[in-house]
């Protein structure tokens, strides 16, 4: 089985040629949408940890 570097690189080009890239704003929006997502996974996280924190303080405070 030969290796030809020149065949690849055309390959690869035509197959690169075939992507369809975001825009700009496309690329904006999911950046926005993406922190957002994750600055409401961290809140919500934060509220549970914070309520089992809670729970299992009283927990041991109840000396059970």
């Amino acid at each position: 089985m030969a290796v030809d570097p020149a065949r690849f690189v055309r390959e690869v080009r035509s197959e690169v040629s075939k992507v369809t890239w975001p825009t700009r704003k496309e690329t904006l929006v999911t950046t926005g949408l993406v922190i957002a997502m994750v600055a409401l996974a961290a809140v919500f996280f934060l509220a549970v940890d914070q309520v089992i924190g809670i729970g299992v303080r009283a927990l041991f405070a109840a000396g059970i």
